[in-house]
């Protein structure tokens, strides 16, 4: 995945030079294309990727339960003699 200080490095330079610029209307255009090309990736938000990856610990959890007690199912203890 991308690293978001690469974008912010990018966006940054961008700013830079669109400021250095007379010609305004070049931000939107460069803003269209990142746009265009974010749109293209595979991306999520921060909350999205978040959510997931709370849905992802409580399933582990929930796993982790049931193959213990699969385990203590399929390996009862043995009764006292």
């Amino acid at each position: 995945m991308l690293d978001p200080r690469i974008l912010e490095e990018l966006g940054a330079r961008l700013s830079g030079m669109i400021a250095a610029s007379p010609a305004a209307d070049i931000e939107k255009n460069v803003r269209a294309l990142l746009s265009s090309v974010f749109a293209k990736l595979d991306l999520v938000s921060r909350e999205e990727f978040d959510i997931q990856m709370q849905v992802l610990q409580r399933t582990r959890e929930k796993l982790k339960a049931l193959e213990a007690r699969l385990e203590r199912l399929e390996n009862p203890p043995a009764p006292p003699i």
